[in-house]
């Protein structure tokens, strides 16, 4: 594996005075006598414990808001923040880049809330690509493209999974130079791991689902506090080839890892047994709570004979540098990219498969790889003996099949074969190449890997066909400590400023009800909550999101669900569990399946490395507004009468 750099292994804290472990969430130390000596005042824990009381007793200390006309300026609110988070000035150099390279973000005003992940380019990049082949086309019948042209779009490929990483695949030059940049970028090796493009995160889960060997590793266990699309599409897929579904679980009302039943669940008790038990899924933390958990919970899966999948999909932009990838080293791996941030996230998912895992795979018909097809070749007539059979693509059809080739994966038409068929005509298939001895590494048996070692000794880590990603180099650029710590900072203002705005009766009942961690050092950068309006009742999550659409603030909404509540805790079962539909009074149910039906739904909010204190401010003072009860009938009625998905001004 590649080492990681000493100043991207840990996160300094916001006062300086100690790094965090390279694992976020490391285990308790061991108990100590009462000889040893005390802790340095500095701890790592100290720290984290000092960050969460500064924040809650310098954000408006003392103070709740009860009206949203009485809410202090932008400039007053961010004069105080500084105040209080005096090393967000050093991270200006995000401001720089968002004003330069998405100035587009400035002049919509607004505020991209509704999803958290990785771009692979800038917008600024993107206008200066189209415009520069605007002029070409004007100029030239026959303009000229550069090999480092970025942009693309997806065609599906035919086959399964094992027979491409057992006997290789073609692979154009440019799908080869797009994969040496995201392993650079994830800081993977290919001497562990294949790489393989699908249409999307959903599709990379239903590949392992459907080629994992479920019939002999009969358990499937999940860790995920929300619903998603893609875990439930493996859980369907695997349940139907005899996979037995569990889940981890989350205490009301912090949603925490219900630790004593997960360890229960992974722990063999036969430890003679060397069988496989099955696949634990686990990702790093919720992209809907904020919910950090312990890698240690891999390494526990593993040392009790279960394959591993990495939901490395929420992941922040360099987190994977504080991911000590060599120590656990999954089974699988599954992230995504999106192509520039602030507009239709379309783009690819990636999924790793480590090399000694390959041979556990069942071949089946999967769908969902595919290939990447350059932009240049969609745009450029074609120069073999049969050009004048085919026609190029016009402007207009390029952007037609691009906007089919989103995350939903959705592409096939006639120009989309044809495309691939041109694509076909420049693979390049490599002579086998003699592994290196010594290196632990699968062998081979086919022209993947040659392609991928050829590749990399012919053109050297910066030669030959290089892509420009100008938003990973930007984040290379920032680094780890910078984009934590920002984000970090207006996560926990957003958080403590949301729980000031109390309803002006004489109750004082909170206007948000925040789900998972509150003010905390180690939270991720989503948020979610709902409204409530004076009288306790939730604001409808659609609602919230259409509202904050029209004040150009771009939020979504999800499903809480595995929630378990302790004794203490059960009179709020039967008031906050519900179906996706609609409220559940008085939830008594037993079944397993009526159980993972209910839920909360919730609006989710998450932060991307570009956001500013003005997306936050926003925020806040968008639901603000909800304090007001006429505010709160008006629109929902609106919402009502008008029985539409989108409410017009």
């Amino acid at each position: 594996m590649q080492s990681l750099g000493q100043n991207e292994a840990s996160l300094a804290c916001p006062q300086g005075c100690c790094p965090t472990s390279l694992l976020f969430n490391p285990p308790p130390p061991p108990p100590q006598s009462q000889n040893t000596t005390a802790k340095p005042r500095n701890s790592s824990a100290e720290c984290r414990h000092s960050f969460a009381a500064t924040t809650a007793s310098s954000i408006f200390p003392n103070t709740k808001f009860t009206n949203h006309e009485s809410l202090p300026s932008l400039h007053e609110s961010f004069s105080e923040f500084k105040k209080v988070y005096p090393q967000y000035s050093e991270t200006d150099q995000v401001d720089h880049v968002r004003a330069k390279e998405y100035y587009h973000l400035s002049f919509s005003n607004q505020s991209c809330l509704d999803y958290i992940g990785i771009g692979l380019f800038s917008y600024y990049q993107r206008q200066h690509h189209h415009d520069t082949s605007k002029t070409q086309l004007a100029s030239s019948s026959t303009p000229q493209y550069s090999d480092n042209i970025p942009f693309f779009s997806i065609s599906y490929k035919t086959g399964n999974l094992k027979t491409l990483l057992l006997h290789g695949g073609q692979e154009s030059e440019f799908e080869s130079a797009m994969r040496r940049r995201i392993m650079k970028f994830l800081n993977i090796s290919d001497n562990d791991y294949f790489m393989v493009f699908t249409a999307n995160r959903t599709s990379a889960f239903k590949l392992v689902a459907d080629s994992y060997p479920f019939q002999s590793s009969k358990k499937l266990l999940t860790v995920y506090d929300y619903e998603s699309e893609a875990v439930e599409a493996m859980i369907s897929c695997s349940e139907k080839r005899g996979a037995k579904a569990m889940s981890a679980e989350f205490s009301w009302p912090r949603l925490r890892i219900r630790s004593t039943k997960l360890r229960k669940i992974i722990v063999s008790k036969r430890k003679k047994n060397k069988k496989k038990r099955g696949l634990f899924v686990f990702p790093l933390h919720s992209r809907v709570t904020g919910a950090r958990y312990a890698y240690l919970w891999m390494s526990i899966a593993q040392e009790n004979g279960w394959h591993v999948l990495l939901d490395a999909c929420a992941l922040g932009p360099k987190d994977m540098d504080s991911f000590g990838l060599s120590l656990f080293q999954p089974d699988f791996l599954i992230c995504s990219f999106y192509k520039v941030f602030g507009e239709n996230p379309s783009g690819f998912g990636c999924l790793f498969v480590k090399k000694s895992a390959i041979s556990t795979l069942e071949s089946s018909s999967c769908a969902g790889i595919v290939n990447l097809v350059p932009e240049r070749l969609l745009l450029q007539p074609s120069e073999d003996k049969h050009s004048s059979k085919q026609k190029p693509l016009s402007i207009l059809q390029e952007q037609e099949l691009s906007s089919l080739s989103s995350f939903s994966g959705r592409i096939q038409t006639s120009q989309a074969i044809k495309v691939e068929q041109e694509l076909s005509e420049l693979q390049i298939i490599a002579a086998p190449a003699k592994p290196k001895e010594g290196s632990g590494s699968v062998e081979a048996k086919g022209p993947v890997e040659s392609l991928q070692s050829k590749k990399a000794q012919d053109s050297g880590e910066n030669g030959g066909f290089n892509i420009e990603c100008r938003c990973l180099d930007q984040v290379d650029s920032l680094g780890l400590i910078m984009i934590t710590n920002r984000t970090r900072y207006l996560i926990n203002w957003l958080v403590n400023s949301m729980m000031k705005l109390k309803h002006p009766n004489a109750e004082g009942v909170p206007l948000v009800k925040i789900y998972g961690p509150k003010v905390k050092f180690d939270r991720g950068p989503a948020l979610a909550f709902n409204v409530f309006d004076w009288k306790g009742e939730k604001v409808e999550p659609v609602l919230v999101q259409k509202l904050a659409d029209r004040n150009n603030i771009s939020l979504s909404y999800g499903f809480l669900h595995h929630i378990w509540f302790a004794d203490k805790y059960a009179e709020d079962k039967g008031k906050v569990l519900q179906t996706k539909e609609g409220r559940v009074q008085g939830v008594t149910t037993n079944k397993k399946k009526d159980r993972d039906e209910l839920g909360v739904t919730v609006v989710t909010a998450a932060l991307s490395f570009l956001a500013n204190f003005e997306d936050v401010y926003k925020l806040w003072t968008f639901v603000a507004r909800f304090l007001d009860a006429d505010f709160v009938e008006k629109e929902r009625w609106r919402y009502t009468a008008l029985n539409q998905k989108t409410i017009e001004v």
